[in-house]
């Protein structure tokens, strides 16, 4: 069997679970590849990765592909910090106005579709280009941006006092709905789940070793997210210890499919889902 290639975000919200890989600490041999959520979600389908984090929106749409490696995600409870809106005005007075959104997520765009028709009930023009906040408000009123970009581009609209309001979708979700936000899931391809099954538990259970290695050695990973990012120490501190989460227990899944559904009925995706999740069997 030749090595596998394991997708990697470029974002800090992975640290956690990928330190351990990046510095010999897990017995994992695989090929890192790494780049923004849109770009490992294209490889994957593509087959040329073999697991990876996929955006939520795009496991439902590709549910048939691929397997969800268990007790692994990249979710929130409530704020986020990396998911984040930028607009010149409150969000309920963006009726007919411009939004850009980012061209590196696709779960995140959705979340903020499904907001503005269920929860503000706000109409608003949709525009995809590259994440950098002077341009997107150059050509519109509002812009999302996801992972560091977002918290770099708040860092700044705090340091320089910018009159710009900022809305946390991970916050307006749980607001809204009562749940947390499931913005991404590990996942591998169902053809190599089906054929080497035994292959598949080992991959998974070293996945969940090295994510708790890095939770549990918060002095590197802030000393790799510093060098990574250059946001103030405490902020870091803050993300990983009391913002992003990476579990994937039955609340979790209970919050993923009230997303799913949200998008069900804003037309996003044409059926209701169901998690097919490695612990549980293939289907």
């Amino acid at each position: 069997m030749s090595k596998l290639h394991l997708g990697q975000v470029e974002y800090l919200n992975c640290i956690p679970v990928y330190h351990a890989l990046e510095e010999g600490l897990s017995p994992l041999d695989v090929k890192l590849v790494k780049g923004p959520p849109a770009q490992l979600n294209r490889l994957f389908l593509s087959g040329e990765l073999d697991i990876t984090p996929i955006s939520s929106i795009e496991y439902a749409r590709n549910k048939d592909k691929c397997v969800i490696l268990p007790k692994l995600s990249i979710s929130a409870d409530g704020r986020v910090e990396s998911v984040l809106l930028f607009s010149r005005l409150p969000v309920t007075e963006l009726e007919g106005r411009k939004v850009c959104v980012t061209s590196s997520s696709a779960t995140s765009v959705v979340l903020l579709k499904i907001l503005f028709e269920h929860y503000y009930h706000v109409d608003v023009e949709f525009i995809t280009v590259d994440p950098d906040l002077d341009y997107m408000l150059s050509i519109a009123d509002a812009a999302l941006l996801i992972g560091d970009d977002a918290m770099l581009a708040h860092h700044r609209v705090l340091q320089e006092n910018l009159n710009l309001n900022v809305t946390d979708l991970g916050e307006v979700w749980k607001q809204f709905t009562g749940e947390r936000m499931v913005y991404a899931l590990w996942v591998i391809r169902r053809e190599f789940a089906v054929a080497y099954p035994d292959e598949v538990t080992r991959i998974a259970n070293l996945l969940y070793e090295s994510k708790m290695v890095g939770l549990n050695n918060m002095p590197a990973l802030l000393g790799k997210a510093k060098r990574r990012c250059p946001l103030p120490v405490p902020v870091l501190e803050d993300y990983f210890l009391n913002v992003i989460q990476h579990e994937f227990t039955e609340e979790f899944q209970h919050a993923l499919l009230t997303y799913y559904d949200y998008a069900y009925k804003s037309g996003v995706i044409e059926e209701r889902v169901k998690l097919n999740i490695w612990s549980e069997g293939i289907e």
